[in-house]
Order: structure tokens, then C-alpha cells, then sequence
């Protein structure tokens, strides 16, 4: 069978670092994605960083009418790290966004401090600051979790709070846009998750479920997924779950023994999320061009998305490019489908 491939725009990167800025000169990354059904407009969440020691990361704002050529909508952030001295006040990054009724909900990975130029390899001048033992692991640690925000229009903020157990460090969250029997359901990636006592090797997608948006009992999380191919030794979920009518779709990434992100998608079942019942044997989007291979943080290339659209039979997936850029690849969505329900589990 040929190897399922998506298309990149020709006009990749559709976004990419503004020099002098002071909150997205060094990034524009890993964008959530939504298309706006009330304006007619496919929106972009998108993760930003300037050149600041302390390396603060804020969520930066565009739109477009074709899904291609996108503007930003402002000059200033539209979200940033909370002003409280909290859990989230370090950072945030890698928006998911979900659409719940009249509202949008944001999942994003946060830290208490800021996490310093890490890339650096021990050049870094900045340093989180030092806590006693009795402090909270989270920020002892400065471990990331994930919080939960909501918005209707990406200008005003309410931030929910945490939603991630703060005793590990767990990121690669969203949620199922409806609920199934009566709960929510959540995907997420524990770093700590690893041994015989959890079935994985590697760093593994995991699947829990709830009554309430904020509180999600680790205990009840389950398995999901983790590596099982060659071009993937750790995988996390990127893209919240779009219903379609086999199942419950989701694009994950798969972190190859070469350091390289590759992309593949999972099929849940649509009364039972926990069951897999299809999974992409081969990657179908990897990191080829520049902007997808030069970045800052990894030595490794990097596409990681954080949010796909369906508009007019045809799937947009939005990407990290290198950790740096943002780029999108397209499929027909009938294809992408045939190709993932030709694989199952």
C-alpha cells in the first residue's frame, strides 16, 4: 500500500518570529486551532517567546478567511502567564482548544517559574528559585502541569485553574469536545509513567474520565497508547478528538530513536473512547524542510501540532515547525480516513 502522505502548503511557515518583538522575537509555535463557526474565520492560538533570559512564554493570537494566510490580531499577547505568583506563572504553552457550547475552552501546559534558555546546555544566567522540602513538588521541581482556561472571544480570560495531579509532570492534555455516557473524557502524558507498574516503557498517552471539567482522579486514568513502531520511542497526543462517523480521531506524535517528531493518528471508539480500534502503522507528516529541522530547543527535527480543523471535506492540521515556526499540511479528509481505517487495531 503507497505510504499515506499529507500535502504542506506552499506558503509554509504561515507564521514565524517578528524581530524586535519582545514576546515572540525567538518563537511562534505549536498553535491551537478552532475554526470559528459565528465569524466565518479559522483561528490560531499560538505559543510565543522572545530573548529574555527568564524565557516567558505567552499565546499570541491570528486569523484568517482561507486557512492559509493568516494575520495576527494584535501586537500585544492575548494570554500570558498568570500575574499572581501561582502555579501558572512561569509560562504557558501548547494551547488546545476545544469548543463547548457558547464557549472555548484552552488547555495549556504551565510551569510556576519561568523554565530559562534550557537549550543553552548550561549557559543559562537564569535559575528558578530554591525552595525548602516542605514545598510542593510543582514548584520545588518546577514540574509542568496543565491548566484550563475559557474564553468566547480570545480577548477575555477566565483561568479555571489546574487541572493535571501537580505531583507529576503531565502535559499533552485536552479533552473530548462532548461528553460519552455522561462523563468528560481527557488525554493526557505523564513523564512518570514509566515501568512495569504502568505497561510502558516510554512516556505513553493516557485516557481518564470525569463529571467535572477541573477535577480529574489520576488514579482512574487508564492506558491508551504508547510507542509500538519503529519511528517512535515516546508519544503524547497532539490534536483534541474530532468525531467522525468510525470513531473519535486524534493526531499523536511519535519521538523516533533519531530525536525526530513524526506524526500518526489514532481511532476511538465512539461509545467506548478507551478502546482504540484503529492506529496509522506509518507516519504521515515528519520533519523534511528547514523550517521544520533549525531550530532552538531541539537537536532533532520537530512537527507538532496542537490543533486540526475539518472545513469543506478538507483536514488543516496546524504544526509546530523546528519549535519555532508554525506551518500546515492538508489532506482530503475522505483520504486521511481511508488511510487510518485501513490499519486496524
Amino acid at each position: 500500500m503507497p505510504h499515506f502522505k499529507m500535502t504542506r502548503s506552499d506558503a509554509n511557515p504561515i507564521l514565524s518570529p517578528r524581530a524586535g518583538s519582545a514576546w515572540e522575537s525567538l518563537v511562534t509555535t505549536n498553535p491551537g486551532a478552532i475554526y470559528d463557526e459565528r465569524r466565518g474565520k479559522f483561528v490560531l492560538l499560538y505559543r510565543a517567546a522572545g530573548h529574555d533570559v527568564e524565557h516567558r512564554v505567552w499565546f499570541g493570537l491570528a486569523e484568517s478567511d482561507d486557512g492559509v494566510r493568516f494575520e495576527r490580531v494584535s501586537d500585544e499577547p492575548v494570554f500570558g502567564p498568570g500575574a499572581d505568583g501561582g502555579s501558572d506563572a512561569g509560562c504557558v504553552e501548547d494551547p488546545r482548544v476545544m469548543r463547548i457550547g457558547d464557549w472555548f475552552y484552552v488547555t495549556y501546559a504551565s510551569r510556576a517559574y519561568p523554565p530559562g534558555q534550557y537549550w543553552l546546555m548550561g549557559g543559562n544566567p537564569y535559575r528558578p528559585p530554591v525552595r525548602p522540602a516542605e514545598f510542593p513538588v510543582k514548584f520545588r521541581d518546577n514540574l509542568t502541569t496543565t491548566h484550563l482556561a475559557a474564553t468566547q472571544d480570545f480577548r477575555t480570560w477566565t483561568r479555571l485553574g489546574p487541572i493535571t495531579d501537580p505531583r507529576f509532570d503531565d502535559r499533552d492534555v485536552y479533552f473530548f469536545p462532548e461528553p460519552i455516557n455522561g462523563r468528560w473524557w481527557m488525554i493526557h502524558r505523564p513523564m512518570e509513567w514509566c515501568g512495569a507498574a504502568y505497561g510502558t516503557e516510554h512516556p505513553a498517552m493516557w485516557i481518564n474520565s470525569g463529571t467535572d471539567l477541573l477535577h480529574w482522579d489520576s488514579s482512574t486514568s487508564r492506558l491508551l497508547a504508547k510507542a509500538k513502531f519503529d519511528w517512535e520511542v515516546k508519544i503524547g497526543g497532539n490534536t483534541p478528538p474530532i468525531r467522525t462517523p468510525h470513531g473519535w480521531m486524534t493526531i499523536y506524535h511519535g519521538k523516533g530513536p533519531d530525536g525526530f517528531y513524526r506524526l500518526g493518528a489514532l481511532l476511538m471508539d465512539l461509545r467506548d473512547p478507551t478502546r482504540v480500534t484503529h492506529r496509522t502503522r506509518k507516519w504521515f507528516l515528519e520533519p523534511e524542510h528547514k523550517y521544520e529541522t533549525d531550530g532552538c530547543y531541539d537537536m532533532g527535527g520537530v512537527v507538532f501540532p496542537c490543533g486540526a480543523v475539518v472545513r469543506d471535506g478538507m483536514l488543516f492540521v496546524y504544526y509546530g515547525g523546528a519549535d519555532k515556526y508554525v506551518g500546515v499540511a492538508t489532506a482530503p479528509m475522505q483520504a486521511f480516513m481511508d488511510n487510518l481505517l485501513s490499519c486496524p487495531e
